[in-house]
């Protein structure tokens, strides 16, 4: 289903004052990443000011007349629209300048079509394209619109438009069934997560502003990480022993965009569910982009439509290390660390909070256990930070870092004692 763009292209993009959040160069700019993420060249870029949006093209007559003469004159095959049109609109369009044309939904999805690696990531593409499709049917079959006829072939029969429509819906039917097969599976392993206390955190936020990055710094993990618009498509799991707690799990999730389709958000709605069963959001935000308080805006609110909203959040503001950056102009919430994700700047001070937030808080002190409870300290080494291990008399004093919840565990043994001062300690010298 993957569409191959042309490589030379036209753009095309209009603003219209409130129908946009970002300032108009911002949107252009945005625009023109996503067709290079594409792999097309731009040959020529329309950006237009209209006050209404034409019902039959989209823009003006006059406008489409400029577009066409640039089409005729380069032999463009494929013009590219930074907005949604509809089947009638995008006809129109193809009909007036008779070459390919392109919306922003079926220019995500030739995207999204690149970047999907895996089986489910490849099946949620495909049905996204197909839902797309399906209203655009019309396009290219004008010319087998009629009912088989002749000798032999006279009956109810069925278009060839008819046809494609109704395989393309049995393909849904079919790319939905084995979806749900998955689905299902996914649940049976977030159900277990639950049940091995696992602590799950999703990591969110814009496209491009460096998930991957951070996922990998902080699970250790190798995913391929890279300076473009959705670098990463397939939603990525991985377990890390965080110091201070159990063990923590680590979504890596597709990066959102400014007017995502809610057809993508419907197809990608299993993907997106694991964010639901997620306790804590880490929400990216590329602080050397100056538009960056827009993106928080637009991330929270595709988290608000996919009902995840209510879910706590850690600010992580990433790239402090790029020139741009200026602290003075970034928002500092409660729950915000400053990172270099790329450097490896902050990620500690971020462990932290992730711990704490996992074990209702940290206890960072000094722990008494005696011989007899050899296998809780084998415990404190699993879930706790050990930054000394001091044998004595009877017993071994741990310096450590620990969560609340741990703790709570361990103390009630005999044998386990907080030490709170060298008094005590002198007597198990």
């Amino acid at each position: 289903m993957n569409q191959n763009l042309e490589n030379k292209v036209i753009i095309v993009n209009s603003s219209f004052g409130n129908l946009v959040d970002f300032s108009t160069r911002d949107v252009f700019s945005e625009f023109k990443e996503l067709v290079l993420s594409s792999e097309a060249e731009i040959i020529q870029e329309f950006n237009l000011n209209q006050k209404t949006i034409n019902s039959k093209y989209f823009i003006g007559k006059g406008k489409l007349e400029e577009i066409k003469e640039v089409v005729d004159t380069q032999k463009i095959k494929l013009i590219i629209f930074n907005h949604n049109l509809s089947p009638s609109q995008e006809r129109n369009i193809e009909t007036f300048l008779k070459t390919r044309v392109l919306d922003r939904t079926g220019l995500i999805l030739d995207i999204f079509a690149k970047r999907a690696f895996s089986h489910i990531g490849k099946l949620q593409v495909e049905l996204a394209q197909l839902t797309h499709l399906s209203t655009r049917l019309i396009r290219g079959w004008s010319h087998l619109e009629r009912q088989k006829g002749g000798i032999g072939l006279r009956g109810p029969g069925e278009t060839q438009l008819e046809t494609d429509r109704r395989l393309i819906s049995q393909r849904i039917k079919n790319i939905k069934k084995r979806l749900e097969k998955s689905h299902q599976q996914k649940n049976l392993n977030r159900y277990a997560r639950k049940k091995g206390r696992s602590h799950i955190v999703g990591i969110v936020g814009y496209t491009n502003a460096g998930k991957t990055t951070l996922f990998n710094n902080l699970t250790g993990s190798k995913e391929f990480e890279a300076d473009k618009l959705f670098a990463t498509l397939d939603t990525v799991t991985r377990k890390n022993l965080v110091p201070g707690s159990e063990s923590i799990i680590y979504i890596d999730t597709v990066g959102f965009i400014s007017n995502l389709p809610t057809t993508l958000i419907e197809s990608f709605k299993a993907t997106l569910d694991d964010l639901k069963s997620a306790d804590l959001l880490l929400h990216i935000v590329d602080v050397s982009d100056k538009n960056f308080k827009n993106k928080i805006r637009e991330v929270n609110k595709v988290l608000s439509e996919i009902k995840t909203d209510d879910i706590p959040q850690i600010l992580v503001k990433n790239k402090i290390d790029i020139n741009d950056y200026d602290e003075n102009d970034v928002i500092t919430p409660l729950n915000s660390v400053a990172v270099s994700a790329k450097e490896g700047i902050g990620i500690e001070t971020l462990k932290d909070l992730v711990s704490n937030h996992a074990n209702r808080g940290l206890f960072k002190g000094r722990l008494f256990i005696n011989f007899h409870n050899s296998k809780l300290r084998s415990e404190c080494y699993r879930k706790a930070k050990i930054y000394e291990d001091k044998e004595l008399k009877d017993g071994w004093l741990l310096n450590l870092t620990i969560g609340n919840k741990d703790l709570k565990e361990i103390l009630p043994f005999e044998g386990v004692e907080i030490v709170e001062s060298d008094i005590y300690l002198n007597t198990k010298l």
